[in-house]
């Protein structure tokens, strides 16, 4: 069956699922969604994913969208995927669950809120909002804090004391490469008590070569266009 991905590199969730079929040998057709654009409104993307966001998938006659239950799926649908990243194990596989769905109702939330709210809502057509920046920012380092505590462990380099990563590590890394687009100061401060997070970070990083970067590319462009304007608008 063939296997297409309705993306945008610029999404977290989207950089996650890529990574994924990548690094596992997965063939899949790569359709762009451009966010920027609007393009997740169209009535023709509404056929895929009536929700309207990215990523979404459609293997065969199959749909499917939220980007866990993706990469949940693509792990159990194809048999080449190391079991690492989705344990066979109950009670590994429980704890994998856990970390991703604490994810999208804490680090998500403050980690995109803080860095559409403070730097990328102009690019949409909306208004910075410093009050709801302010607030995501609260969660944005609480949730660091618990990463840094409590889900990385001293018995192993990744996520829940293990020895190779899951699909929480790579979920969450790409989460929080997200904010790449803040400045190097405010990025600087929010990481300064959180060493063990950024020796995890670079452990993720150094796992998934060499997509880790392809996947990212677009980010850095993306980038140094903002910090450019930025610069060009404060002149």
């Amino acid at each position: 069956m063939s296997l297409k991905l309705y993306v945008d590199r610029l999404s977290q969730p989207s950089r996650a699922l890529l990574i994924f079929c990548k690094l596992n040998g997965i063939e899949f057709e790569e359709v762009n969604i451009d966010l920027s654009k609007g393009q997740h409104r169209t009535p023709e993307y509404q056929e895929v994913n009536i929700m309207k966001q990215v990523p979404a998938i459609v293997h065969g006659d199959f749909k499917l969208f939220e980007s866990h239950a993706i990469l949940r799926y693509l792990a159990s649908a194809f048999p080449e995927v190391a079991d690492h990243w989705y344990p066979s194990d109950v009670k590994k596989r429980a704890s994998v669950e856990c970390v991703l769905d604490w994810h999208h109702a804490n680090l998500r939330r403050g980690s995109a809120g803080y860095v559409f709210n403070s730097v990328l809502a102009p690019a949409f057509g909306r208004p910075l909002n410093p009050q709801a920046a302010a607030e995501a920012k609260k969660l944005l380092s609480a949730s660091l804090a618990t990463i840094d505590t409590y889900w990385l462990q001293k018995d192993g380099s990744f996520l829940l004391g293990n020895s190779q990563p899951s699909l929480a590590d790579l979920s969450l890394v790409c989460e929080i490469m997200q904010l790449e687009f803040l400045n190097e100061e405010d990025r600087g401060s929010i990481f300064s008590p959180h060493k063990n997070v950024l020796k995890w970070i670079d452990d993720v990083k150094s796992a998934t070569t060499p997509y880790f970067d392809e996947m990212h590319a677009t980010l850095f462009k993306v980038k140094e266009v903002t910090k450019q304007r930025a610069a060009g608008a404060s002149s």
